[in-house]
């Protein structure tokens, strides 16, 4: 299995580590680190030390998030990479169930947040991807990287998070890719360039015409649009900037003519590619969009 080690800057600047797992898309979080979080443990022995009692009482009591736990290798303080529990994205709400803590209690409200809609949650988990270094370790331009957004958007919303759908969809009437032929679609549309403006925004189409999630594509692809601009080209739309119905229309001419996609994007780039507040007002009218 392929992974990759990713560090994310999690809850009260308290850092949790966790791994892309490709074969399953989803994301994996350190328990240790979580536990050190709920217990507000600095020392990671004695964090370890509870989570190996914590485990056997949870065994005993016939609780599903210990059968839940997945081992992978993280390094540790002293430089070398040991075997670790890691628990996906509903492992962890359970686990921190388990913690009759009022600090569990502002942990579950921070991961689960206020607002209890999907879309509500998923739009502040699309906060944090600027909060953390996150967003700096996903791949800028392919389907993985796509699938990485999609997972951290929606995991534990979701259970197809970061999954390639297996079923046809449409919207108003229009037929996205076939699902039968997706896997190839994808592969075609990865290999298309991104090194200019013209060429981001050809791939941006061809993505959403693809479809590939279930539920959820805008919201993830307009990132990776952003994340391919701000790579190659040092620019990000200001999306606040883009009317909604325009946008729309713009997206529905896309699939015959993309001129006037391309044109309404190119009148509000920016260079504040660096800006908190830029990418916040981006994820807002994103999700406006899809009101």
């Amino acid at each position: 299995m392929t992974k990759a080690k990713i560090s994310i800057r999690f809850f009260d600047d308290r850092e949790v580590r966790a791994v892309w797992d490709e074969e399953n898309n989803k994301w994996w979080f350190n328990v240790i680190d979580i536990i050190a979080i709920l217990n507000e443990q600095g020392d990671y022995t004695k964090a370890n030390n509870y989570w190996r009692w914590l485990k056997r009482k949870l065994k005993s009591e016939n609780n599903q998030v210990v059968s839940a736990t997945h081992g992978f290798k993280f390094v540790a303080a002293d430089g070398k990479k040991r075997l670790s529990d890691t628990l996906d994205s509903a492992g962890v709400i359970e686990l921190a169930k388990s913690f009759p803590n009022t600090n569990a209690i502002k942990f579950l409200d921070w991961f689960l947040y206020s607002d209890n809609t999907i879309d509500g949650q998923s739009k502040k988990k699309a906060y944090t991807l600027f909060e953390s270094n996150l967003i700096n370790e996903i791949e800028v331009g392919t389907t993985k990287g796509l699938q990485q957004i999609h997972a951290y958007l929606f995991g534990g919303l979701y259970d197809f998070a970061g999954q390639i759908r297996q079923k046809n969809i449409s919207k108003g009437g229009f037929k996205f890719a076939s699902a039968q032929f997706l896997e190839n679609t994808l592969q075609q549309i990865e290999k298309m360039p991104q090194n200019t403006f013209d060429e981001i925004v050809e791939k941006y189409v061809e993505m959403n015409i693809a479809h590939p999630f279930m539920e959820g594509n805008g919201r993830s692809t307009r990132i990776w649009l952003d994340m391919m601009l701000k790579q190659k080209l040092k620019l990000c739309v200001d999306w606040s900037k883009v009317n909604k119905n325009d946008y729309m229309k713009a997206m529905e001419k896309s699939v015959t003519n993309s001129e006037t996609l391309k044109s309404l994007l190119k009148n509000v780039l920016t260079h504040e590619i660096n800006s908190r507040e830029m990418f916040m007002k981006g994820i807002d009218y994103s999700y406006y969009y899809e009101d």
